[in-house]
């Protein structure tokens, strides 16, 4: 039993659950949108279909619609007209009678099959067929995708490009959803100066607002940018009022270790409520989750590969949660490591990797490189992480071990 498990750290399995259970939907506000605009918006009602889909019974491919029971009589059958998309045949089919029929045109009344061209050979308006069908071959029936009345998609769904063809189709012009979540960001540090002001002597660049604010607007969340923050505690205090009053969540980072100059829990107590702020994981041990009156307060780590997985892997479920977007669970994959990772027992570890098909088809994965939790590159260099669970140490070279995928927050390839 190593330390680790004796310190108070808490499982992030644990973390997690405290922090949903203790998260609600921060807003019920409502907005009618046009469907344009409704890409990675999160609904508040659920959306259903005023017909069905396909609205007619229509031929999958090109051919002959015919009534299949006529065949057992004679292979030849009589050309009485044409049905085209948008142009149906008007009219009827009766025994030995054939209407040539093109991809989503509406099938015939009185025919029950489709023929496809392939398998007809014409002479005038005497089709014959090479072939036999069955009735109901190569019919989309009406209905068969979407019932009229059916729920297409649910409240609390993200809306995907996917989604927007589907409305469209559907002759959805405008949705409902919910406002915008606000959350609050701010960075801490004496050390923090802006890209682009040159360096003195022991500062260092603020990156972590930098990638946290385009993170949160890729989720099309309203950011309300708090700035720097000194190592200050009246500074501090002023800040998480302005962020509490003015967001529906607040997110700094830095300040939350253990440092004389780490304020960060010292003045969520005093504001509000601290829930947790050590976790057994790594990189991001330092993290605090608390309320300032009924802003939920989401301290990260201040180094940069610390604070982005840290908000990838805890705060983005609950900021989905506020919301109003249904829970959805990560996909885990398992691969082969092709090299030994190093790994103490004591915090699970969220190793960055590349994962790739060996000549097999087998999935492989392998570090990115060096693991310290100020190197960006071993996030820019990765597509996956590797989840090496808080028991376990180091893993050899041909072991299986779990890994997931980069989604769009980290990776402009997902």
């Amino acid at each position: 039993m190593t330390d680790c498990f004796t310190n108070g750290l808490l499982d992030v399995e644990q973390a997690m659950d405290k922090m949903l259970s203790a998260l609600t939907p921060a807003t019920t506000e409502s907005q009618n949108i046009h469907l344009e605009q409704a890409c990675g918006r999160i609904l508040s009602e659920p959306v259903r279909s005023e017909f069905s889909v396909p609205p007619f019974d229509n031929s999958a491919m090109d051919g002959y619609a015919l009534r299949a029971a006529d065949l057992k009589q004679s292979n030849t059958l009589r050309l009485i007209g044409k049905s085209f998309a948008g142009e149906p045949f008007d009219g009827a089919l009766d025994a030995g009678q054939t209407v040539r029929i093109m991809t989503g045109a509406v099938i015939p009344d009185g025919a029950d099959a489709v023929m496809m061209q392939e398998n007809c050979q014409a002479e005038g308006d005497n089709i014959t067929f090479n072939s036999v069908v069955k009735a109901g071959d190569n019919i989309r029936r009406s209905g068969e995708d979407i019932r009229s009345g059916d729920i297409v998609l649910p409240r609390g769904h993200k809306i995907s490009p996917v989604d927007i063809g589907l409305l469209a189709s559907l002759g959805i012009a405008e949705v409902t959803v919910y406002r915008p979540l606000r959350v609050a960001l701010f960075s801490s540090g004496d050390e923090l100066v802006l890209p682009g002001t040159p360096l003195k002597q022991g500062q260092i660049y603020d990156s972590n607002r930098a990638a946290l604010r385009a993170m949160l607007e890729k989720m099309d969340i309203e950011v309300i940018d708090l700035g720097l923050i000194p190592d200050d505690k009246k500074h501090l205090e002023e800040a998480m009022q302005r962020g509490a009053h003015s967001a529906d969540a607040m997110i700094s980072s830095g300040g939350v270790s253990v440092g004389e100059a780490d304020y960060t829990k010292e003045v969520l107590e005093q504001l509000g409520q601290v829930s947790f702020w050590k976790l057994a994981i790594k990189p991001g041990k330092p993290f605090a989750f608390g309320k300032v009156d009924d802003c939920a307060f989401f301290g990260l780590p201040g180094n940069p590969v610390s604070a982005l997985v840290t908000f990838h892997q805890l705060v983005t479920p609950a900021l989905a949660l506020l919301g109003g977007q249904m829970p959805q669970q990560s996909l885990l994959l398992s691969a082969i490591s092709s090299d030994k990772l190093k790994k103490r027992p004591g915090r699970m570890d969220l190793q960055r990797g590349i994962c790739w098909q060996d000549e097999n088809g087998a999935l492989m994965v392998k570090s990115s490189g060096k693991q310290g939790s100020g190197l960006l590159t071993s996030i820019s260099k990765a597509n996956c992480f590797i989840r090496l669970p808080r028991e376990s140490g180091d893993i050899q070279a041909g072991e299986s071990v779990q890994i997931q995928l980069f989604d769009g927050l980290l990776s402009s390839k997902s």
